[in-house]
């Protein structure tokens, strides 16, 4: 269990409560738990997992329509996102099967995976607090989706877009700087023959570059 909090960056203070989410209803129905499975926990975990997303996209995407919102946030809380975490964490490993589960391959089972991380969530925030479970979900999801989205590359996305009539000229400028030297966040504006028609906000230039230009393909397809 040391092994799986140290992956996991967080020491459980209630050892019982990363038991109970380690639990599959296979284990808790063989062996008769009394803490039961793991079910109560994943309930708790999806919804803190879809709270601190949402709360998380629109703090750092203020440009991006409901509909982006929704959709990027279906995509970080999906199965497939969730094994990423629990294959990060080798969590297969530490999972408490019944026999039969077990010898069936439970413990590569995406469903059974995905549905232990939102258990682990819901443990920590039960254990520590909405604060610690915050650090793993952005730790462990939430800046994997922005190293993501700096890879996305809207700005050569938009110089396509607007080179389609001759004699566009796009300029980046940096508009704002804001927070600690430790976390800051940079303000741009993407300008077209001079003419804003985009802005952004990132922890880099970059960032906020993509971000801009993410927010002036959006504008542009909406006229």
């Amino acid at each position: 269990m040391e092994t799986l909090e140290s992956k996991l960056g967080y020491t459980f203070r209630d050892r019982k409560l990363l038991e109970n989410a380690l639990t599959h209803s296979s284990y808790a129905n063989e062996n008769h738990s009394p803490g039961g499975s793991n079910e109560r926990l994943e309930f708790l975990g999806d919804s803190i997992l879809g709270m601190v997303t949402a709360d998380y996209l629109y703090k750092e995407h203020p440009h991006l329509p409901e509909g982006d919102l929704t959709r990027t946030r279906a995509a970080l809380v999906c199965e497939e996102s969730l094994v990423e975490v629990a294959d990060r964490l080798e969590l297969g490993t530490y999972l408490r099967l019944g026999k039969g589960e077990d010898q069936g391959g439970g413990r590569e089972r995406p469903s059974i995976r995905a549905d232990a991380v939102e258990a682990l969530l819901a443990a920590v925030f039960l254990d520590g607090g909405l604060v610690e479970a915050k650090k793993i979900i952005r730790r462990f999801i939430l800046d994997r989706e922005a190293e993501k989205g700096t890879n996305r590359d809207f700005k050569t996305a938009l110089q396509e877009l607007v080179q389609r009539e001759s004699g566009q000229v796009l300029a980046y400028r940096l508009t704002g700087e804001s927070g600690p030297d430790h976390a800051k966040v940079f303000a741009v504006t993407v300008e077209l023959n001079g003419s804003p028609i985009g802005q952004g906000q990132g922890h880099s230039k970059k960032e906020a570059e993509q971000m801009a230009a993410q927010a002036a393909i959006e504008a542009i397809k909406q006229e």
